[in-house]
This record gives structure tokens, C-alpha cells and sequence, in this order.
């Protein structure tokens, strides 16, 4: 399986993302606490450009009247109608038949590439 190398790490520090283009895809690559994520960059909803979205978490189960946030970082919300996806897996929050494509990443001496 080819690579396609998109970026060197220090381009994307944790926390950060950067879409790129392969071969006529456009792709949002994600360091999440050191760890490269690549997601197709359109949501299976309308096909709005999902990477464009914010980066961000969720409540998680909490007792009445407290609200605990979690999964900082993990989540990128769609900017059109506000559907959020894992990063680490392309799943959906809200329905486990919904999901948008991920990539296999492999960082070699510093470059990150994108299993094809």
C-alpha cells in the first residue's frame, strides 16, 4: 500500500490539524496528544467540508443538574449543521450506522503519511 507523505510533525503540534490533498482528496490530518489522525474531508450528511469544522469535546453521563465535559480534542463538529465525528475513528457521535472515512497514518522519521 503506498504512502503519500503530507507534512512533517512539527508542522502539526498536538492539538492542531492541517488539510491536505491526495490524490484529488481532500483530507484533514489531526494530532491528538501526539497521535496523527487522518479523516476524509466531507461530511456524510451534505457533503459540507468537515475538517473546516472546530475541533472539540462532549458531555459525558453525569448526575442531574452537573454537566462534565470530556473528550477534549477528539471530536471535530461539521460547520454547516453541527454533526461531530470521532477524529480517531471517523465515527459519529449520535448513530453508530453513520460515519465519515478515515485514513491509516504512518509517521516516518518525522514525516507523516497517509496509507493509501
Amino acid at each position: 500500500m503506498p504512502v503519500h507523505y503530507v507534512a512533517m510533525t512539527e508542522e502539526i503540534p498536538a492539538g492542531q490539524s492541517r488539510i491536505v490533498t491526495v490524490e484529488g482528496r481532500s483530507i484533514g490530518v489531526y494530532n491528538v496528544d501526539g497521535a496523527y489522525y487522518a479523516l476524509h474531508n466531507r461530511c456524510p450528511h451534505e457533503g459540507a467540508p468537515l475538517c473546516k469544522g472546530p475541533v472539540c469535546g462532549t458531555t459525558l453521563p453525569s448526575n442531574v443538574y452537573e454537566y462534565e465535559f470530556g473528550r477534549r480534542g477528539e471530536l471535530v463538529r461539521c460547520p454547516w449543521h453541527g454533526w461531530e465525528f470521532e477524529i480517531k475513528s471517523g465515527k459519529s457521535v449520535f448513530d453508530e450506522k453513520v460515519r465519515t472515512r478515515s485514513y491509516k497514518v504512518q509517521v516516518d522519521d518525522g514525516r507523516i503519511g497517509i496509507v493509501w
